[in-house]
């Protein structure tokens, strides 16, 4: 029997291996799968020594807070490897915790993958030649990512993003606004503040402020709205919070709070202002309009911008020259600044069409059938390996 051993350290990464597993088991159903795992990919079969929410932070302060605990998570997880030996090891994305880790389970002669290049493209490129060393083969997602590593000599594999298979090319509007029962005469804006009680605290405040700002510029109020907002909250628990922010920031917005995932409220959407990170793919791929946004605490930040290399943060502005997202970061996260720009793409039709055209382009970039792409090049690793110790 196959065994892989696999480690998502944040929800993204359990989205993308639970499709992995399903792909994967589709064409091998008695491999055995287990490591670090998430929801997704323990409904997929993959037996969790930890689980992903574990291991779930952000930022470079709040990961200090949480370092011991990965650290002995980390220690565990390897020698339980090293004592028992999978056929491969797959490190999806998390690459403070898992190129440490593949690179000491490459030294006890396992082969590793990791799946989901690490961002020195962006930030810390000193660290090409290190992050090398760690694994056998890397998955790159995005075809720059690829194209870098490649030019540094390492062997980095473009395989397309899982989910520009499963996002179809035209998306309805109507049907998400039904669904969370809003109006269907209003424009539509989604405030998505991320996924983190602690983002949520820090960005979703600055969102309302923005919405308020434009709600009054257009004119409009709560009882007689000509726009709305909508906001999605993963859990219960982001509900409770993010419906208090509302009442303590905003009572005159025309505002709905839902408990359902980002993607509904996106596609009910007209224009997204949102927290950078992976929800910015996503609301690509689905063709809406956008605003991106980041403030982290002062000391990250001045850490961020010592490091970093690249003058964008919104994924959709690295695929060519045309950077056609919105970004306000940190002091230039203001509300007039958000809100002149929502109003610019809410009252400018030919500027939403043309940040469509190019996501429609973007997304046939990235549409290559991942999953199976992934599964066969772990295969040949595997037989590869195998071959060699005959």
């Amino acid at each position: 029997m196959l065994r892989i051993g696999i480690v998502a350290g944040e929800t993204s990464g359990d989205i993308i291996a639970a499709d992995f597993i399903n792909t994967f088991k589709d064409s091998y159903p008695e491999v055995q799968f287990e490591g670090i795992a998430g929801p997704l990919m323990r409904d997929a079969g993959c037996k969790a020594i930890f689980q992903t929410e574990d291991m779930s932070v952000m930022g470079f302060t709040e990961v200090l807070k949480k370092l011991p605990q990965l650290l002995k998570i980390r220690k565990q997880i390897a020698a339980h490897f090293i004592k028992n030996p999978p056929d491969v090891f797959i490190g999806v994305d998390a690459p403070d915790f898992n190129l440490t880790l593949e690179r000491k389970l490459k030294g006890h002669g396992i082969s590793t993958v990791h799946y989901v290049s690490p961002s020195a493209w962006a930030w810390r490129s000193y660290r090409v030649k290190k992050i090398a060393r760690s694994f056998d083969m890397m998955l790159s997602l995005l075809p720059f990512e690829a194209s870098f590593y490649q030019k540094h000599g390492v062997d980095a594999k473009f395989i397309g993003h899982p989910m520009a298979d499963q996002i179809p090319f035209e998306n309805k509007q109507s049907a998400a606004i039904e669904k969370l029962q809003l109006a269907d005469n209003l424009k539509t804006v989604a405030l998505l503040p991320g996924s983190r009680s602690s983002e949520v605290k820090n960005i979703f405040p600055l969102l309302l402020e923005a919405a308020n700002y434009t709600q009054r510029a257009l004119g409009s109020v709560k009882k007689d709205p000509n726009i709305q907002f909508v906001v999605p909250a993963a859990t219960p628990k982001l509900k409770i919070l993010i419906d208090e922010l509302v009442l303590q920031e905003s009572n005159d917005l025309s505002i709905t709070v839902v408990e359902s995932n980002a993607r509904d409220a996106m596609l009910a959407s007209d224009v997204v202002m949102l927290a950078s990170g992976t929800a910015t793919l996503e609301a690509m791929l689905l063709k809406r309009p956008m605003i991106v946004t980041y403030r982290m605490s002062k000391l990250s930040f001045q850490i961020f911008k010592f490091f970093t290399v690249v003058e964008y943060i919104a994924l959709p502005n690295f695929f060519d020259d045309s950077h056609p997202v919105p970004e306000f970061i940190q002091d230039n996260a203001t509300q007039e600044n958000l809100g002149e720009a929502l109003l610019e793409l809410l009252n400018n039709p030919q500027k939403r069409e043309a940040m469509i055209q190019n996501f429609q382009k973007y997304h046939e970039s990235l549409k290559h059938n991942a999953s199976q792409q992934a599964t066969n090049a772990v295969m040949n690793l595997i037989e590869e390996k195998n071959a060699a110790t005959v």
